[in-house]
């Protein structure tokens, strides 16, 4: 009679063996930049894309979304986030039609709908460049909890803008997962969004 329990233990063993059951055999997520699952913020947006086509977070459902945020006469930390984020799709490969990148700019007095449309799919053409009028930008902002502010030039005309570098991500499913850190190089980012890929 001794021999019953280890008989129904290697049953059940062999049960969950053959079941798959992924809730005790999956670990979770191991992200190299950081996790910010279950932020009570960065929930949606509502803004136009650069070829006039009005869109929220929903329109990208079923793909990863990475959203940063920036100008075009950026001379440094947009640039160099676009390219960055560019290398990213080439080393994620097919996988790269997964993910969506969301320009958003902070300078919608000047990053006109054309200015976008020539600047952002320069670095990527799956690339979206965003825009709204200043309340629609300020309101983002907001919600996503991102400072930008104009910082004056010699003209009027030549300010230059200070803002948040870093990216949120979003999941498949719309959740915000991950906020990417500015000027780690792609390998870390490439990493990551291929967790929120498989």
């Amino acid at each position: 009679m001794k021999k019953l329990p280890v008989v129904i233990a290697l049953t059940f063993a062999a049960v969950l063996a053959l079941s798959g059951c992924d809730k005790l055999t999956s670990k979770p997520p191991s992200f190299q930049n950081t996790d910010v699952t279950g932020l009570p913020y960065a929930q949606d947006f509502a803004l136009l894309d650069h070829n006039g086509k009005a869109r929220t977070l929903a329109d990208f459902k079923g793909k990863v979304v990475v959203v940063f945020f920036g100008f075009t006469q950026c001379p440094d930390v947009c640039p160099t986030t676009m390219a960055e984020m560019a290398t990213v799709m080439k080393e994620l490969g097919p996988q790269a039609d997964q993910v969506q990148v969301l320009f958003v700019t902070v300078d919608p007095e000047r990053d006109t709908e054309q200015l976008l449309a020539q600047y952002v799919p320069a670095f990527d053409k799956r690339f979206l460049g965003m825009y709204g009028d200043a309340a629609a930008t300020a309101k983002m902002a907001r919600d996503f909890k991102v400072f930008y502010a104009k910082v004056p030039g010699k003209t009027p005309g030549s300010y230059s803008m200070d803002h948040t570098a870093g990216s949120y991500v979003f999941d498949k499913s719309g959740r915000v997962r991950l906020f990417l850190r500015h000027g780690q190089g792609a390998g870390p980012i490439v990493a990551d969004l291929k967790q929120l890929l498989d």
